[in-house]
């Protein structure tokens, strides 16, 4: 199969096709993100403002992550750093720098959003976004396949010799797995009798679970696919995976200590009333 054209020539504009995918992954990301406000009967009218600040602070981190873990060659080409058309935008670098500044703009705008409840609400929509990025994206960048393959399923991608596995759409299907385990999850916490009888449910258990499977495909893809922890780069995307598990297992922890607690209140209000 020959390679998806990265660059469109329309007279003398040269456009990027991963520009065009990732422009529309963020508008699909702002679409979702403000319908399910809407479903949490939360205000919209900061989500357009919310949206450009951590696109640009995600392709900051990204890029700068990206730089860092290949200094060597950007030390030598440093006219290529903002070069992010040629690809190379890490996701662990867009995370470092986007959910926390995004947590600061969000309870900022929407102060009736807690930390916890606004995680659940978004996380969903990132991991919704990252399978639509993957393959409007990385798919569709310069050098974006993983080791050479042979194999059946083996595509070729721009300035990569040879069919390649391809490791965007590998990725983009265990971002739509893992999005619908989140969903799955959400919908089976509103049905439960705590949050029945209370109208919500302690937070934190979807952005838990999502770390976690986001992190384990994120570090087995690095390790097998792509880098192996051969260099800088590949191992810091390795590390930041394991982070990311052991962080969701001591999130999910204090989430079932807090749901039981709230179950153990109930109980306990239900025999003072009988």
């Amino acid at each position: 199969m020959e390679p998806i054209p990265v660059i469109i020539h329309l007279g003398p504009l040269s456009v990027h096709t991963s520009g065009i995918g990732l422009a529309l992954t963020f508008a699909f990301a702002a679409h979702y993100f403000t319908k399910r406000l809407d479903q949490a009967q939360l205000p919209t009218d900061w989500v357009t403002t919310f949206v450009i600040k951590i696109v640009l602070a995600a392709l900051i981190g990204a890029r700068a992550m990206h730089v860092l873990a290949n200094v060597d060659y950007y030390r030598d080409h440093l006219g290529e750093i903002f070069s992010i058309w040629h690809g190379g935008l890490s996701s662990f670098g867009g995370l470092l720098i986007a959910v926390p500044f995004g947590l600061l703009s969000a309870r900022k705008a929407c102060p009736e959003l807690s930390t916890l409840r606004g995680l659940d609400l978004v996380v969903p929509v990132l991991l919704a976004s990252w399978a639509v990025g993957r393959v409007l994206g990385p798919q569709l960048m310069i050098a974006g396949g993983g080791h050479p393959s042979t194999a059946w399923f083996a595509m070729h991608y721009a300035g990569q010799v040879g069919g390649r596995v391809p490791v965007p759409l590998i990725q983009a299907a265990e971002d739509a797995l893992a999005f619908g385990v989140a969903i799955v999850l959400e919908r089976r916490l509103k049905k439960s009798d705590l949050a029945q009888r209370t109208g919500t449910h302690p937070a934190g258990a979807v952005t838990a679970l999502s770390m976690v499977l986001w992190g384990i495909s994120r570090s087995v893809d690095e390790y097998y696919l792509l880098e192996g922890g051969a260099n800088i780069g590949s191992a810091l995307v390795i590390t930041a995976g394991c982070f990311l598990i052991v962080g969701g297992v001591i999130l999910a922890f204090f989430t079932r200590r807090r749901w039981n607690r709230a179950r153990v209140a109930l109980l306990h209000e239900d025999a003072e009333t009988n």
